[in-house]
Parts: structure tokens; C-alpha cells; sequence
């Protein structure tokens, strides 16, 4: 079943552990995500924490929208936009469809390493600023239910200077595909 932007009317925190397992595509290239972290108004961590701005705007439009941002001048991240401005970072997906183009995109064949990251999962995805404000249930963008339940594990958010202690992060517990390990 494909999702559309009412999975989303929901807050980041629900929504980060309930995307664990979700096919995310961009133009068919794609796989299960395996790792997320919430985002949410009242989170100086967040983007939105500060109030709307020409960089942050999709934030503060309808749930159900793709909002892409460029981190060191450098990666793309792909962040989902939940109720009541919030967003969910895609962290990290297991590869499983368009492995060819992954591997020409990033550059490496180490499958580990494909997706493993908010930076190198765009860069397999060929996700850039252009999908900013794309609705998640229309082309290039598809997100397809969970195939089978996951265990979910739960950590506190890396690579962020603000609110480092709050457990907002989530993945597939015993995936290989993490961008990093949770804790035992």
C-alpha cells in the first residue's frame, strides 16, 4: 500500500518510529528505511524552533511534504514534514531497488555504504534541493507501507549541538545499514 500526506497528520516522534520499514523511492530507486530522528517546534535542535524563514518555509506549510536542506554547504537531507510543524530527518535506508545507479551516484560498490547517512542517502537518491516542497505522495517521490513489522530501536539524536540528550532517534534494531550503532 502506498502512504499519502495523512500518515504524516500526526507528530514527529509518532511518525519518526512509525516510518521504520517504510519504502521510500525517488524515481524507483529506493529501499526500506532503517533509521529516522523527530523534529519538533518547540526543539532548539529544529529548524522551525526559531519561527518560518525563506529556508525553513516548507516547515511551516501542510504535513505530507518533502523539505530538503543543504548541511556544510556540502549534503542534501530529506526530511519529512509532520503536524504541528515538525519533520522527520531520513537518516538511513537498506538499498534494495536502483542498486546500479546507488553505486554510480555515490561512487562506491560497498552496499553498507550507500545509504548509510542523511548526506550519502540523497546523494544515492539523486535527492536535491529541487524535491523542497514536494508532495510525498506524487512523483519522483513514493513511499510504500512496511513489508513486515520491525523492532525498534531508540537513541538519543547524533551530529546536532542542541538538545543532544533527547531520545528522538530510531532505527531497525541489528540493521547493517545504520549511519551509526544505537547504544546497547
Amino acid at each position: 500500500m502506498t502512504l499519502d500526506r495523512t500518515f504524516f497528520e500526526r507528530d514527529a516522534i509518532t511518525v519518526a518510529r512509525a516510518l521504520i520499514g517504510v519504502e521510500v523511492l525517488v524515481d524507483g530507486v529506493g529501499g526500506p528505511i532503517v533509521e529516522t530522528e523527530a523534529y519538533d517546534a518547540g526543539d532548539p535542535a529544529s529548524h522551525s524552533f526559531r519561527g518560518p524563514t525563506a529556508r525553513n518555509a516548507v516547515l511551516f506549510g501542510p504535513p505530507g511534504h518533502a523539505y530538503i536542506y543543504r548541511i556544510y554547504g556540502l549534503h542534501w537531507c530529506m526530511n519529512f514534514v509532520c503536524s504541528p510543524v515538525s519533520a522527520v530527518l531520513i537518516r538511513a535506508i537498506e538499498p534494495r531497488h536502483g542498486i546500479e545507479q546507488m553505486v554510480e551516484r555515490r561512487g562506491t560498490g560497498d552496499i553498507r555504504l550507500l545509504c548509510s547517512g542523511p548526506g550519502r542517502l540523497c546523494q544515492a537518491l539523486a535527492v536535491d534541493h529541487s524535491l523542497d516542497g514536494a508532495p510525498i505522495d506524487a512523483p519522483p517521490l513514493e513511499l510504500r507501507d512496511a513489508d513486515a513489522p520491525r523492532t525498534v530501536a531508540v537513541g538519543v539524536r547524533i551530529g546536532i549541538s542542541k538538545a543532544v540528550d533527547v531520545p528522538w532517534r530510531f532505527g531497525e534494531a541489528g540493521s547493517r545499514f545504520l549511519s551509526k550503532p544505537f547504544a546497547p
